[in-house]
């Protein structure tokens, strides 16, 4: 698993009921996400440094390298989420937009759903 840690959290003042958070996730060598969901969060990711797998709902898989990025609209099943390499970590950065009463309910939970078979 990476490790993802929480870089800022904010109220949005033009979006009432809405927060950003930023996540940074870093991807241990052979590292791997289980598949998951964002909840009704929209994401958009960077790739900060390493190359990442991602296969999202039916879509084929993609390698995303240093620079990449992609969105995840709310609902988005994020099938693999993996570090291309087996020897070099991988970090990436995410933007997530959901509900502030989630967030606020739910925490971390809000932010990322495995999927049950992999918890």
């Amino acid at each position: 698993m990476p490790d993802i840690e929480i870089a800022y959290s904010y109220k949005l003042a033009n979006c009432a009921g809405k927060t950003i958070v930023g996540l940074r996730v870093t991807f241990p060598p052979n590292g791997s996400t289980p598949p998951h969901r964002h909840g009704g969060s929209s994401v958009a990711a960077y790739v900060i440094s390493g190359t990442l797998l991602s296969k999202m709902n039916n879509d084929p898989m993609k390698m995303i390298p240093t620079g990449g990025t992609w969105y995840e609209a709310p609902g988005c099943h994020h099938r693999i989420s993996d570090n291309a390499s087996k020897t070099e970590p991988a970090v990436l950065f995410a933007t997530l937009i959901l509900e502030t009463s989630v967030f606020e309910r739910d925490g971390m939970d809000a932010l990322i759903q495995i999927d049950e078979e992999y918890r």
